[in-house]
């Protein structure tokens, strides 16, 4: 396997699904994985449990923040070349209905603009199962060289 600074992003993160590289830890702490990538998309999928609940006992925000930041930055992610990295300057979600517990969930992220120093990304949380949309959101990256340590 070749060192992740010599791979391009959507190079990264084929082999994270293919298990050369280990996925994004966020993943396994709050349920969900990345499923598949194509140059400027990337999905998520995951099936939210009562480790990711509020006090009122529903999905908390967070989640789906945490899986829409996924998706959408490493949509972006997908069209960076070798030697860059990005980082999310800000995200925006509107959730539109809550997520039932143990519904199998689907977040695509997908890029409007990558370029040398910015990726922008839209992004939708769907059921599997049902189709229904349970949230959307956009993003505004950061694309910088990657840190030579």
């Amino acid at each position: 396997m070749k060192d992740a600074p010599s791979l391009s992003g959507l190079q990264a993160l084929q082999a994270m699904i293919d298990g050369g590289l280990p996925g994004p830890a966020i993943g396994r702490l709050m349920g969900f994985h990345i499923h598949k990538v194509e140059d400027g998309r990337a999905e998520f999928r995951g099936i939210p449990d009562d480790s990711v609940t509020n006090p009122a006992g529903t999905v908390h925000g967070g989640w789906y923040g945490a899986m829409l930041d996924s998706a959408m930055a490493c949509a972006v992610m997908t069209k960076i070349p070798a030697g860059t990295t990005y980082t999310t300057l800000e995200y925006k979600v509107n959730i539109i209905r809550p997520v039932p517990l143990g519904t199998h969930v689907a977040a695509i992220g997908v890029t409007d603009h990558v370029g040398r120093s910015t990726g922008i990304a839209h992004g939708e949380i769907r059921g599997l199962d049902d189709g229904r949309l349970y949230a959307t959101g956009s993003t505004t990256c950061i694309v910088m060289p990657m840190s030579r340590r």
